[in-house]
């Protein structure tokens, strides 16, 4: 069995024997056993090493045993096949904090691993799980960042064409499903789940055809059926379990009157069977599939496949989140869940309605049990600056660096002490839920 941890940091040119993180142990939270660095920037963790973040990752064991070589076989924490049910999903959007040298954008695999460390735990009785926002190469611009106002879209992939720049290291001898891997193995060590954002809207996915030009995905057209859930499965058997999909509440022509994405979506029936192949395919049986808003049909997004939808009732109310938390209390396999923030926020939200929306989502129910799914972004725990917002970041791909470098892009990109006072308050409110 490969070693894919080890093999990642051989092929960065360090060793394989660690030790404890020292800077770890002086900037971690704590809820019983569960632990964490917080009270942070993020380009504290950003601007370590690959080696530093597994040796802090380590240092953060749960079980208080420190190895001193990465264990050769990962277990995803177990919390049933219908964990997705009660998740948190974290969006983060690995694009943003990738590494900036001049107009290139890359490694973004790498600075994922590094910010691990300050992401909380899954609690006892639900897990968190991050969802990555780019996987796939963006169909123009992939590679390259531009200038703060021109567009450069997460929201337009390429399939049949690898995985993007901005995201894998293509420098070193290592597989891009590989160093996906080593992200999982990472992750599941960490105790929290994973998955990443898809799009289904036809005109914003291109298929690339070798020596020809490309062309736009047809949902009518089997072999790019085919390749998309291919695709799929592909990443599905690197270790990720969750799926977040977008536009996901139009498939088959629903509420059309409000759709914002780009072209034909699949038929309803279509979706069934995709979703249905994704998890025969991969051969798991605890997928989470969390589709964008699908939530005010129950039994439509339940028989459709999936396990929650997004932003059915409001965090700024926690007594209807408590109510809707029990009268679904009995739905065990999908549930339409509660949203702190979404990939299209603008931006201007207090840090104390922030942090209402975060309590809210964490402890509106009477039994943890009874939990909704939430669904969160980036910005929801490291504030970015106040110029910029998640949607900004998801629709263009600038650098804030001052010194064509990937650390001022870091420093500059987050909120600075403020923001570092907010990351506390997120952790002291994590640490309360995560041993109910």
């Amino acid at each position: 069995m490969t070693n894919y941890v080890n093999k990642l940091l051989l092929s960065l040119g360090e060793n394989t024997d660690l030790s404890v993180d020292e800077w770890t142990n002086n900037n971690l939270i704590s809820s019983g056993l569960k632990k964490w660095v917080a009270k942070i920037v993020p380009a504290q963790l950003l601007e370590r090493s690959v080696k530093q973040a597994v040796e802090s990752i380590l240092t953060l064991s749960e079980d208080g045993v420190f190895y001193k070589n990465f264990p050769e076989k990962i277990e995803t924490p177990q919390y049933g096949d219908n964990w997705g049910r009660l998740a948190n999903y974290i969006e983060i959007n690995n694009r943003a904090i990738a590494e900036m040298y001049a107009n290139r954008t890359k490694n973004g695999i790498l600075s994922s691993i590094k910010i691990l460390p300050a992401i909380p735990p899954s609690a006892k009785s639900w897990a968190n799980c991050i969802i990555l926002s780019q996987i796939f190469p963006n169909i123009y611009g992939d590679g390259y960042n531009k200038g703060p106002k021109e567009e450069n879209s997460i929201y337009g992939i390429k399939l049949n064409s690898s995985y993007s720049e901005n995201i894998i290291d293509y420098d070193i001898d290592m597989l891009a499903e590989e160093q996906f891997k080593v992200f999982n193995d990472l992750a599941h060590f960490r105790g929290l789940k994973t998955g990443f954002r898809t799009v289904i809207s036809a005109d914003q996915i291109k298929v690339a055809i070798p020596y020809e030009k490309d062309v736009t995905f047809d949902w009518d057209n089997p072999e790019h059926q085919e390749l998309f859930i291919e695709s799929h499965v592909k990443l599905i058997n690197t270790g990720f379990e969750a799926i977040f999909i977008d536009s996901a509440k139009h498939i088959g022509g629903y509420d059309m009157e409000n759709y914002t994405g780009v072209g034909a979506l699949p038929s309803y029936n279509q979706m069934q069977y995709i979703l249905h192949e994704i998890r025969k395919r991969s051969g798991s049986t605890s997928l989470s599939f969390v589709g964008e808003k699908s939530s005010e049909d129950f039994e439509r997004y339940k028989n459709l496949g999936l396990t929650s939808g997004t932003a059915f009732v409001s965090s700024d109310n926690y007594d209807d989140v408590k109510f809707w938390s029990y009268k679904l209390k009995y739905e065990r396999t999908y549930a339409p869940g509660v949203e702190v923030s979404n990939d299209n926020d603008e931006g201007g939200t207090s840090y104390e309605s922030r942090l209402n929306r975060i309590n809210t989502i964490l402890f509106a129910y009477e039994y943890p049990s009874d939990k909704l799914p939430s669904f969160m972004q980036m910005e929801d725990l490291f504030p970015l600056r106040y110029d910029t917002n998640t949607h900004h970041l998801m629709m263009t791909n600038p650098s804030y660096s001052t010194d064509a470098t990937p650390f001022s892009h870091w420093e500059n990109l987050f909120a600075k002490e403020d923001g570092r006072e907010y990351n506390f308050k997120v952790a002291q409110l994590f640490a309360k839920a995560l041993n109910l």
